[in-house]
């Protein structure tokens, strides 16, 4: 056994190194267009080995799944992304529980994403539990032509502003070993990218939240 156990440390090492470069390809099909966009562009300016990003993240949770658009691990912090493509004026409240979207006069209530994504920095925050709360930031990225038409509520980016964002954040919290292990912890956790996956979260979230198909 003492001989073996190198030998398993080495493989568990691969598997984790190798899902840095397979976790790339294997979810872009999964990903809407502005969840491509997205990670198109961190993946242009922010690489390994200080940088990994993560996409279409379902987590299982004792009252069902949740699912993470983006998880940019760092040694800058973990940053939770959700994203919106949205057309048209947006009128947001960071207190409120929803928002409204008009569209040729035409008016859309939605969730508060930063409520939604809460859900998902909490997610993380027990998975990676040995990190301080201060490690784990929450954003929301519109892409698309959404115009905000109250002030932008903090935390809240165009996708022009995304990038300075990231940029902004100097000071290292994490080492790089602590980067490979929260990434392999959150590959190694998280449900396989698949089409019958999406559909157990869509018959969960069905379950907790009725017909609305909020994360």
């Amino acid at each position: 056994m003492l001989i073996a156990y190198p030998y398993l440390l080495i493989a568990f090492t691969f598997c984790v190194l190798l899902g840095f470069g397979l976790g790339r390809y294997r979810d872009a099909s999964f990903q809407n267009r502005g969840e491509a966009l997205i990670s198109k562009t961190i993946q242009a300016n922010f690489a390994p080995p200080n940088f990994h990003l993560l996409n279409h993240i379902t987590l299982q949770l004792q009252d069902g799944t949740t699912q993470v658009d983006h998880i940019l691990v760092s040694k800058f912090g973990v940053f939770v992304i959700e994203t919106k493509d949205y057309k048209g004026w947006i009128f947001a409240n960071s207190k409120q529980a929803t928002w409204t979207q008009v569209v040729f006069g035409r008016k859309f209530r939605f969730q508060n994403p930063i409520f939604q994504n809460m859900r998902h920095v909490q997610a993380v925050e027990k998975l990676l539990d040995f990190l301080p709360s201060s490690a784990i930031k929450s954003l929301v990225v519109f892409v698309g032509k959404a115009e905000f038409k109250t002030e932008k509520p903090p935390g809240v980016f165009a996708i022009s502003e995304l990038i300075n964002y990231l940029q902004g954040h100097t000071e290292e919290v994490l080492s790089l070993n602590r980067v490979q292990f929260c990434v392999g912890r959150l590959e190694t956790t998280r449900l396989a990218i698949t089409r019958q996956t999406d559909l157990a979260h869509l018959q969960s979230l069905e379950r907790r939240l009725g017909r609305k198909k909020l994360n």
